[in-house]
């Protein structure tokens, strides 16, 4: 590990960049200048922010690129400017008119102009990639995005949506990753004419090639690079409209293990370590020269039944699986420090958040179950796992527990980008994952967990319902009526009965929400973790 150490102190700033991307190891004391993050970064599959949905692109992104409006994660209950000075909601409730900050500019030196922001619109949902459907809520199409997403102005840019939905699920979508503001010019000189086809609906690609590994944004960083399953370089942007980022660059080294993380950390080839088991949590926390910060995240995690499986779509089966996982053992072992158990899909924080814990491992009672079904000698079923922990510990788990009721668990083991392509396909049996929450509001998690519009596979709203083609029309209905309610109580109200009917019929085994912990070195200052990956903001962040 440290053959190149030496040499990687002598390089220069870019060199080392050009060292750590090409996989080289770090030096074994990271440069005054840069923050380097061990991070599992698998799951990344793209860097467009029209079409990138995964948790950690959400926390690059967040990093280079400029949203109208962001959340608090000091008061997740509140929305704050970010490219947009003020804006206001029409009396019908269906425009909001967003001013922007005079004198704004992209990292290329391009205006920021309301053209840009409609182009941004335009160009997600006419991509069409996974994140469109956040847009699509608003009623928004390919064939009406340019009048109801438009510039009035070169200043003022004007949204229109098709209800009058409560204001706070408005705002909190355009805070996600789909909201982010491109540099139309720079996007269009890369774009690549094309033929229609079910990858591209339109003549244009929209500079989607040019933005999976490019950079057209305005954010506190310039992504600089990125190798799969190496590393992502980002540089500090002169241009950026607000505070300055107090470090030059940022690495992160793509690292899976925790022991080999937080002994990177011990020995100063890292400043960040961010995927830490229980035990390695403890060790960091008694070293005199590391800290640890945690925070709870909007994210839960899951094992999901595809219906498509005739005997995974059997209502006692989806029963008796939930009756399958010894959740105090996995609390109190695999997830210690850095999760707590959690059964119903709205994380703790959330308007109308239940923490209704019912099942318990109880191997008779899935037995009882699985007889019901015609199933009394059990089945043979595959289960897609990302090779990391807590998760591959918990499959195990419930692999060990499924055997005791008859059902042999296959596991099938692959990277971020393995399991959740095959995921995303419907091609699964049982997989586990995990969900953050797009947006701090109750439907992201409500639409995805419990909504469903189009069961086919050609349906353009894949929700994770969909992903499990759980058809369940009475649910994808109250979950759109829970939109337009605007008193905070009476939506809480919906949501809570959502969460009790999925909890009872749903085909997840619903296990834990995410506390993120990280260790990191006593040299760094303002190094902090917000309620979601998208909320880990690095411009604050300094070396003493």
């Amino acid at each position: 590990m440290f053959l190149f150490r030496k040499q990687m102190m002598m390089l220069t700033a870019s060199a080392c960049i050009a060292a750590v991307a090409s996989g080289l190891p770090a030096a074994a004391a990271t440069p005054a200048d840069t923050l380097v993050e061990a991070l599992a970064i698998d799951d990344i599959i793209t860097l467009d922010p029209g079409e990138a949905f995964e948790l950690s692109t959400a926390e690059i992104t967040a990093n280079s690129y400029s949203l109208l409006v962001r959340l608090d994660a000091n008061d997740t209950s509140k929305i704050q400017p970010d490219l947009a000075e003020s804006w206001t909601i029409s009396e019908d409730g269906l425009t909001y008119t967003f001013k922007l900050k005079p004198g704004l500019t992209f990292a290329s030196g391009n205006p920021i102009t309301a053209e840009d922001v409609a182009f941004s619109f335009e160009r997600a949902v006419k991509l069409d990639k996974n994140p469109a459907f956040l847009l699509n809520q608003f009623g928004l199409t390919g064939a009406n995005v340019a009048e109801k997403a438009r510039a009035v102005d070169a200043t003022t840019f004007a949204l229109t949506v098709d209800q009058p939905y409560a204001p706070s699920f408005v705002l909190n979508v355009l805070t996600s990753t789909v909201g982010s503001v491109v540099d139309k010019k720079v996007v269009m000189e890369h774009a690549k004419a094309v033929t229609p086809t079910d990858e591209y609906k339109y003549d244009t690609d929209f500079g989607n090639e040019f933005l999976k590994t490019g950079y057209a944004g305005s954010g506190p960083f310039v992504t600089k690079v990125w190798k799969a399953n190496e590393a992502v370089v980002l540089e500090r942007n002169d241009k950026y409209f607000g505070e300055k980022p107090k470090l030059a660059r940022v690495i992160y080294r793509h690292m899976k293990e925790s022991s080999g993380q937080r002994l990177a950390l011990e020995a100063g080839d890292i400043d960040v370590a961010r995927n830490l088991d229980p035990g390695d949590v403890e060790a960091v926390q008694k070293n005199g020269a590391l800290k640890t910060v945690s925070a709870a995240k909007g994210t839960v995690y899951y094992i999901s039944l595809n219906q498509k499986n005739p005997n995974l779509a059997k209502p006692e089966v989806v029963e008796a699986m939930k009756y399958l996982l010894d959740y105090d053992a996995v609390g109190s072992t695999l997830i210690k420090g850095i999760g707590e158990i959690h059964q119903t899909f709205l994380p703790k924080g959330q308007l109308g958040a239940l923490e209704d814990k019912p099942y318990e491992l109880d191997v008779a009672k899935a037995k009882e179950l699985l007889a019901k079904a015609g199933l009394k000698d059990g089945f043979t079923v595959t289960m897609d796992v990302r090779n990391t922990q807590p998760v591959t510990g918990i499959a195990e788990a419930f692999q060990q527990s499924a055997a005791k009721a008859g059902i042999k668990v296959e596991i099938i083991p692959g990277d971020g980008k393995q399991t959740l392509t095959k995921y995303r396909a419907r091609n699964h049996d049982i997989y586990i994952g995990q969900w953050g929450s797009d947006y701090w509001d109750p439907n992201s998690n409500a639409e995805t967990f419990s909504a469903n519009p189009d069961n086919s596979d050609e349906g353009k709203s894949k929700t994770l319902a969909w992903r499990n083609a759980w058809d369940v029309p009475a649910l994808t209905a109250e979950t759109k009526a829970a939109l337009l309610e605007k008193d905070a109580a009476k939506r809480a109200e919906i949501y809570e009965d959502l969460q009790k009917k999925v909890l009872a019929t749903g085909p997840y085994v619903m296990v834990y929400q995410q506390v993120e912990v990280a260790g990191y070195s006593d040299k760094l200052s303002g190094y902090k973790l917000g309620p979601t990956f998208d909320s880990n903001l690095l411009a604050p962040v300094s070396k003493n």
